[in-house]
């Protein structure tokens, strides 16, 4: 029982001491609700390894669906499927030519939160 105590305690404070000038900084520079919201959305969608595949193939350039279902080993209707959520935030782009539906990141910002993520596991 003992050690569990020890491991709550070193995540909090040791006393008591509230700075009123941080809480106001951290006030001031708030995120409003509804992009906090909308970024929840993006990290739950993003919390899933073949949607996090799909971005790193999609790294390269863009694909076609056909060609993204051969790569991961999966149905095209379950790549469709994965695209689809993703293209709901903003994650990926479609563009059809003929028949084919090709699919790349939508912007730079999602390049570099795939590249940061990364960069961020690997220290």
């Amino acid at each position: 029982m003992k050690a569990r105590t020890q491991r709550a305690d070193e995540d909090r404070c040791r006393v008591r001491v509230v700075h009123l000038d941080r809480i106001r900084r951290a006030r001031r520079d708030a995120i409003p609700e509804p992009d906090l919201e909308r970024m929840a959305l993006t990290f739950k969608l993003l919390g899933d390894a073949t949607r996090l595949r799909i971005m790193a193939a999609l790294a390269g350039g863009e694909m076609c669906v056909c060609d993204l279902a051969a790569y991961l080993g999966l149905s095209e209707s379950a790549v469709s499927h994965q695209l689809r959520r993703m293209r709901e935030l903003s994650i990926v782009k479609p563009r059809r030519e003929g028949q084919v539906l090709y699919y790349s990141l939508h912007d730079r910002h999602v390049v570099d939160l795939l590249a940061r993520t990364l960069d961020h596991v690997r220290e």
